[in-house]
Parts: structure tokens; sequence; C-alpha cells
């Protein structure tokens, strides 16, 4: 297949992209900047979709950036690199005499509300209570084509937790504290904490591209990109310090975390939720890292 990947550049679309190559599939990444193999977000709006039998968009602003102040400019370039750039390939999806077979667009569990009890699967109902889960609602109809397409076009959302992996996201920036041993659980330690390994995450993304489609379900098709397990913060905490051989002995409060992150974005950290992968474990999809130990032992060995 020819895919098209926006904010392939990123750390999930940079292992997604191998993990297609290797399959044998030709990549496309619409990127900020031109490069071999790259088309720009103008080039997109300007020149249309390019030939392509599967899309997919991973592109945003990272939420967890460390280096960037939790303020209105930051808010708002969170909600514009992903509402945005959905928005533009779904359009250029919806005008093309030649539409892709599959369009995939990965979004967050932060959909669904932060509960030490209730169970969230992809049939869960949920409206929007805070700020990402806003985000999430407007990121998805973003990405919704019209329902005169359903016939030519698979839909496919998939709601990630934290992608785990040595190379971006959060484990790059817990890896050095852990390491100098002073890790240790966020807030109270008991909430949920939904996760999936990155290479799992390529892989669910490839498993979707390639599925054929499904009139049973309506459309977009959801998946939830969470592993099997269901850990809490403490659990994660506790086993990441067991395989790095280091004491986890330092809580951060809540009251910290708040004020370093700001309390809209600290939610993700402080709270969770339980969110099972049933259609994704339905459709066949197998997992490489379905525990944390398995996960935690590939990041910290590689």
């Amino acid at each position: 297949m020819r895919i098209l990947v926006g904010g392939g550049t990123g750390f999930v679309g940079r292992e997604l992209s191998r993990l297609l190559r290797d399959k044998g599939h030709e990549i496309t990444v619409i990127s900020r900047k031109p490069g071999p193999g790259r088309i720009t977000w103008g080039d997109l709006e300007s020149g249309g979709l390019p030939p392509c039998e599967g899309a997919v968009n991973l592109a945003g602003e990272n939420l967890m950036n460390p280096l960037r102040w939790w303020n209105e400019g930051y808010k708002k370039d969170l909600f514009s690199s992903r509402v945005d750039t959905t928005k533009a390939l779904a359009n250029a999806i919806a005008a093309s005499h030649t539409p892709p077979r599959s369009w995939v667009l990965v979004t967050g569990v932060a959909c669904y509300k932060p509960s030490f009890t209730a169970q969230y699967t992809e049939d869960s109902e949920w409206m929007p209570f805070d700020l990402l889960s806003r985000l999430v609602k407007e990121w998805e109809e973003a990405g919704r084509l019209p329902e005169n397409m359903k016939e030519t076009t698979k839909q496919v959302v998939i709601r990630p937790g934290a992608v785990l992996g040595r190379d971006g996201g959060a484990m790059k920036q817990m890896l050095l504290p852990f390491w100098l041993g002073l890790g240790g659980t966020l807030g109270s330690g008991r909430q949920p904490f939904p996760w999936i390994h990155i290479s799992d995450l390529a892989g669910l993304i490839a498993h979707a591209l390639e599925l054929p489609a499904d009139a049973s379900h309506p459309a977009p098709q959801v998946f939830n990109g969470v592993a099997p397990a269901q850990n809490t913060n403490y659990e994660f905490t506790k086993e990441l310090g067991r395989l790095l051989r280091r004491p986890t002995v330092f809580p951060v409060p809540s009251a910290v975390v708040n004020t370093l992150m700001g309390v809209e974005r600290a939610l993700v950290l402080t709270q969770g939720q339980n969110v099972t992968p049933r259609r994704t474990l339905e459709s066949g999809f197998e997992y490489k890292y379905p525990d944390l130990t398995s996960a935690l032992t590939e990041i910290v060995r590689a």
C-alpha cells in the first residue's frame, strides 16, 4: 500500500513509518518541513491528496512538553496542531477522486472521565467534561468523513493511553530521575494508568490500516490503544524501579505536579481511567507487550 502519514517525523510517527516500510508499504510523510519522501501541510492543501491507499494522522503538539509553560498560547497550539491538521487531511480525502481505502486518526483516552471504579470500552458513551476531553471531541469530529464515503473509505479512530518507549514520550523524561533513585508515585499512586508500548501502538495502526471494512460497526470504528493489563501508577512506579534496581521512595504530591505542569495538564498524571481494549482484542490484534514487565524490560534493556 501507499500510505500517507501526517506527523510522521514524531515519536510515534517514526516507529510507525519504520514498521510500515518493513512490511513493504510505501510511505509519504506530511510534515511542516519539506524533504525526501515528504510533503508539507501547505502542499496538501494546495495540491490535494497524493495517490494513496491509506492515510494516518499523528500530528500534534506534545502535551507533556517540559519546555512549555501551561498557558493560553500552549492550549491554543494543542488544539490547532491536532484539529486543523486532521481537518485538512479529512478535507483532502473527501475531495479526492480516488480516496484511500483506510483513514486512521490517533487521538487519546482523555475522552473518558477519570474514575477509580468505571470500566471503559470502545462502546462507552462519553461527553466532554474538561479541556482535554473537549480537545478529543473536536479532534475526532474534524476527522469524520461525509456519510456518502462509508462505502469507499474505512474510518478508524485509535485512542491510546500513555505511549511507552525509550526514545520519546513520558519515558524519556522519567528514566533519568528513576536511574538516579529519585523516582516515585505521582499523587496517591492509586489512579489507573492506561498505557501501551510504542511497538504495539504502531502495530495496531498498521493492523487498522490493513483490516477489511466492517459494516457492522458505525463509522468511524473505534479501538482503544491500551495494553490489556490494567495497572495503577503505583504498580508502574514499583515495576520500573524493580527493573532498574533503584528505590522508588520519593512520591510527588499532586499539588507539586499541579504547580509544575498546570492543573488541567497534571490531571493526565494524577488521575486516570480503567480502559479496556475490548474491540482491539476482538479484531484479532496480538500484543507484543501485553503486560508491564515485558514492556518495561524491553525499554530498560534497549
